[in-house]
């Protein structure tokens, strides 16, 4: 091998180890990108809101605890399902109910006049139900024409789109009896499709009242309350149309009532095209930004509702991976 010929070679060699090192810093600054795009995915949607979290599997009901053994003096709980035009799913809503078999439970769904099949649905539950199918005012309006002159210790509504998991009333009714400075619990949620198949997971960090006055965090589906709540604040108010919920919850907060989030999946969320959740956002922001100008006394930017719930999104997080890694089982 001639003089001339090493000396290109080596300078070829020299050539290619800066082209790998070249290669090798662009891999770790694509890796931090992704790492950091991760990291901004989750900043903007945290788990918990994040409905579709992996492909559709069967909902593995034998997976969640047992509920405690309840006799026929357990507490008497009342619950409410406002529906229109849900049949394709109001049947799936009622049977996770009644299904639990509960000892001293009034179930009443109340129909806003449907004509999608719903009321053939209803005529065929018989007496195991009480319903109702008459034209209302919304939402709103339909849950507090089911509550009303109806007598319990414990209340709760599910939607006609939302399924209630195995042992549900039990363990709530167990937990209050246990309980008893406690005054509204709810739990972690499961989300499931239209066809009722899993596709994502919810699990909550214990309650923040702080984070609570930015953001509402509850799972709806999973919110049991003292009927002394409701004696006190007073109804769900009529002129909310979406966060109906929220404001019930922040008027409860604001009076004191003592919340507990639960350590159990007590409710399925359903995920579908037709949801209210999604056709009337646009109502949302504007009925949460006059809930966040009553609680707040200002009006917070978007940055300034991340920061103040970055805490709990953060715990919510962390129990979502130890959830995910069978650290914490529920």
């Amino acid at each position: 091998m001639d003089d001339e010929f090493k000396l290109r070679l080596e300078q070829r060699l020299e050539q290619l180890e800066k082209c790998v090192a070249l290669l090798e810093r662009n891999l770790d600054r694509v890796a931090a990108g992704q790492r950091r795009s991760s990291l901004r995915s989750l900043w903007r949607r945290p788990p918990m809101w994040t409905f579709e979290q992996y492909p559709p599997r069967l909902l593995n009901l034998a997976t969640f605890a047992p509920a405690p053994p309840v006799d026929a003096s357990a507490p008497r709980i009342a619950m409410v399902t406002p529906s229109y035009n849900h049949a394709q799913y109001l049947g799936a809503t009622i049977e996770s109910i009644v299904s639990q078999n509960y000892p001293n439970l009034h179930y009443h769904v109340q129909d806003g006049a449907s004509i999608d099949g719903t009321l053939e649905l209803l005529k065929g539950r018989g007496d195991s139900i009480s319903w109702r199918s008459e034209p209302d005012k919304g939402q709103s309006s339909a849950i507090n024409v089911g509550f009303a002159g109806v007598d319990s210790e414990i209340m709760a509504y599910l939607n006609s789109d939302d399924m209630l998991l195995p042992g549900t009333l039990a363990y709530v009714a167990h937990y209050f009896m246990t309980h008893p400075h406690v005054d509204i619990v709810y739990g972690h949620r499961v989300f499931v499709d239209r066809d009722g198949l899993e596709v994502g997971r919810a699990v909550l960090p214990p309650h923040d009242g702080q984070a609570l006055q930015y953001a509402d965090y509850i799972p709806q589906e999973t919110m049991f309350w003292r009927k002394r709540v409701w004696d006190k604040i007073g109804p769900v108010d009529e002129n909310f149309h979406y966060a109906m919920d929220w404001d019930f919850i922040l008027r409860a907060q604001a009076a004191g009532f003592k919340f507990v989030r639960v350590p159990r999946f007590l409710a399925c969320f359903r995920i579908h095209d037709a949801q209210k959740t999604a056709s009337t956002y646009a109502v949302g922001v504007r009925e949460m930004g006059v809930l966040r100008r009553r609680v707040l006394g200002f009006d917070p930017t978007h940055m300034q509702i991340r920061r103040a719930i970055a805490p709990y999104l953060a715990k919510q997080l962390a129990y979502h991976y130890a959830h995910k890694l069978r650290l914490l089982r529920y």
